[in-house]
């Protein structure tokens, strides 16, 4: 494996993401700038991309996980999990329709989100440390996008109103079906999310402590898709129901 470390070409790859962004306009892999496998590249460039967005006044609010469920990987060609961060913008509330324009292909799929009450510092925390870190969970639906033209990566996340405490909760028995104006569309439960909700947070906590910039009490976690995502459209309503974390809904903005 060739590992990249020319800056000039962290930056190009940067900038041309941003670029995609502020088209609107999907734009073609980055690889050829960082190769097919520097995985270390590719996040130091999201590193580059989320210093852009803190210093134009972002704020940063929790953390995803992506790529979690045999599902998604399958309809993507991966084997193995990534991260991202959750900037406040980026959230849209349950009564706000989803705004289309700022989006580029998107997709959406049903999730467990987590809101931590303590940090998780450490590189090996076990699941009981984890589940303690743990404040609540809550229903949560994340509004996929990407830069890269028929990519999956990040773009919008709606929580949904319920809050359970983890002392009356089993992420992994969650059962999640997915409708898209009233049709069904995506199923799974939460042993489809590596097993368990709680194993993802698990390894997003060591993956985040790893790269120094661990996870924080306050932060939103969203722990990775329980069944396939879908494609949607404008003007489309998005409803999931979780068990007893309840429903969660989103409808996309006419364009």
């Amino acid at each position: 494996m060739t590992m990249i470390s020319d800056p000039r070409l962290l930056d190009q790859a940067a900038d041309r993401l941003m670029r995609a962004q502020r088209s609107r306009t999907p734009c073609e892999p980055v690889r050829d700038l960082l190769g097919e496998d520097d995985v270390a590249a590719a996040y130091r460039v999201q590193d580059l991309i989320a210093q852009q967005r803190l210093a134009a006044g972002a704020r940063v609010v929790g953390r995803k996980i992506g790529l979690t469920a045999p599902a998604v990987q399958a309809q993507l060609g991966v084997d193995q999990p990534d991260s991202g961060v959750l900037f406040d913008d980026m959230r849209v509330a349950g009564d706000e329709p989803v705004p289309a324009g700022l989006l580029l292909q998107p997709k959406i799929e049903a999730e467990v989100a987590f809101v931590l009450r303590a940090d998780l510092d450490h590189e090996a925390p076990d699941l009981a440390a984890v589940r303690s870190a743990i404040d609540y969970a809550v229903a949560a639906l994340e509004i996929v996008d990407s830069r890269i033209r028929g990519w999956a990566s990040s773009g919008l996340f709606v929580l949904g109103s319920r809050r359970i405490a983890m002392s009356r909760f089993e992420p992994a028995d969650v059962a999640m079906s997915m409708t898209v104006d009233a049709t069904q569309c995506s199923a799974g439960s939460g042993a489809d999310c590596m097993g368990d909700p709680l194993v993802a947070v698990q390894w997003l906590a060591r993956t985040c402590a790893l790269h120094g910039s661990p996870l924080r009490a306050g932060e939103v976690v969203l722990s990775g898709a329980l069944g396939p995502m879908v494609t949607v459209s404008p003007g489309a309503l998005v409803r999931a129901d979780l068990s007893e974390l309840g429903p969660v809904s989103a409808r996309v903005a006419g364009r």
